[in-house]
């Protein structure tokens, strides 16, 4: 059994707040959970302290038999000082896709083509 430690959504439309579960992989985001070892209101702003609460305690122990934290948490676990989060670098996903290239190419010689003809003819 492999176990994850990730967010199970709570709170009422439009106002999502989170549990930091230990849950098996399988089991559905909301679904069966082991432990709770803390909570994520996202609608609190970033500053604010009682934003994340984590017991690094309990997170740590599960850590320690092979939990193995989402993206999202490995964040808050970074944060807290138990585990290093490596930056990530994508340099493909800031570049314009293919479509976009066409209509820069397109909107380039529609420009060159008005730029010939309001030159004066000699």
């Amino acid at each position: 059994m492999s176990l994850k430690i990730r967010l199970s959504r709570a709170g009422t439309k439009k106002r999502p707040y989170y549990h930091i579960v230990i849950a098996d992989a399988a089991a559905p985001r909301d679904g069966k959970f082991i432990d709770v070892v803390g909570a994520f209101n996202p609608m609190l702003g970033k500053t604010d302290e009682k934003r994340v609460q984590l017991d690094s305690a309990k997170a740590g122990e599960w850590l320690k038999k092979g939990a193995q934290p989402t993206d999202r948490v490995l964040r808050f676990l970074d944060k807290a000082g138990l585990l290093k989060r490596e930056a990530r670098s994508n340099p493909e996903k800031g570049k314009p896709r293919k479509k976009r290239l066409e209509r820069e190419k397109a909107a380039a010689d529609a420009a060159a083509k008005a730029a010939e003809a309001a030159a004066p003819q000699s």
